[in-house]
């Protein structure tokens, strides 16, 4: 039980064809919900940590509740920044005791993207730390980051292998079709999926990392406006697409609004049907379970990581 880097985890996927769960974390009752459900379920486990949580939480306290989930756990976990959008950034979280860090250089034109990931690749395996980037622009909104349809851009194949050549990065984002936030598709969902087996093809020992791969569980859309939300026609990604995705050298996905969706949800059902409660632990702890419930869900029938630890 230890904090590791994703390079087993991933060595393993990329043999097989499931994916492993990278969980967004803000507070301590998403932490215990996921840690808990990984367990459960004998899953590989990444824990990450966006701008947006680093800010609102604080990083010493994060580092120490996941740390404090291993010891009660036992599990093995990866602790990776999402989202780094800068070298600094990305060294800090490497200092402080990051086991995975990203460097988001999707902004960039494509030679300084390169140059920008191979700087933070070469301090970070330096330190033993494994590095993702990113090559394409997903839309969609996810903290700080914002991207409109007009920007987004799909990855080049032939780029990707280029990009991954030079920088010597241990994964790779890419761009076929999905988006950050809630509102994913106004349309019928699509992912490119020809494009991603061009690219797994082009880089067949490289893992890949679906970004803005939450399905916005109706479910919870439908809790969460039942109960005062308004957040009409959000849609996410089919979950067999992403079972799907996971055949094709995709061996992380990204999930962050399913877990605010599952919280929420269940805070505003609570909440409304007992008015009298102010304390946060009623409400808290059936928040923490419904986002335990989720996560299994997601690692048993999305995935496929049930019993891979």
């Amino acid at each position: 039980m230890a904090l590791v880097t994703s390079k087993e985890m991933f060595a393993k996927a990329l043999k097989s064809d499931y994916a492993i769960g990278a969980f967004n974390v803000n507070n301590m009752e998403i932490i215990q919900g996921i840690v808990d459900a990984a367990r459960a379920e004998e899953a590989p486990l990444i824990l990450q940590v966006s701008a947006g949580a680093r800010k609102y939480a604080r990083p010493s306290y994060l580092l120490k509740l996941v740390e404090a989930a291993i010891l009660d756990t036992g599990l093995d976990i990866c602790l990776h920044l999402d989202h780094g959008e800068d070298f600094e950034i990305c060294k800090k979280c490497v200092d402080d005791g990051f086991t995975s860090v990203m460097i988001d250089g999707s902004k960039h034109p494509f030679e300084e993207n390169i140059a920008l990931t191979k700087q933070v690749a070469e301090y970070a395996h330096a330190k033993g730390v494994v590095v993702e980037a990113e090559l394409g622009k997903l839309a969609g909104i996810e903290d700080d980051i914002k991207v409109d349809v007009r920007s987004a851009s799909f990855t080049d194949p032939d780029e990707a292998a280029e990009f991954v050549e030079r920088t010597g990065v241990d994964s790779l984002a890419i761009a076929i079709g999905t988006s950050h936030g809630a509102y994913k598709f106004k349309g019928e969902p699509y992912l490119d999926f020809e494009r991603l087996e061009k690219i797994s093809k082009l880089l067949p020992d490289t893992p890949l990392v679906l970004h803005g791969a939450s399905t916005v569980l109706p479910e919870f859309v439908s809790l969460c406006n039942k109960y005062g939300g308004k957040i009409p026609g959000a849609k996410g990604v089919p979950e067999d697409m992403i079972r799907t995705a996971a055949k094709y050298g995709v061996c992380k996905v990204n999930i962050d609004t399913d877990l605010r969706l599952a919280m929420t949800a269940e805070i505003r059902r609570y909440l409304i049907e007992h008015p009298e409660e102010f304390d946060p632990r009623k409400y808290l702890g059936p928040a923490r379970n419904a986002i335990e419930s989720m996560v299994r869900h997601k690692i048993k029938n999305v995935l496929g990581a049930s019993g891979k630890r």
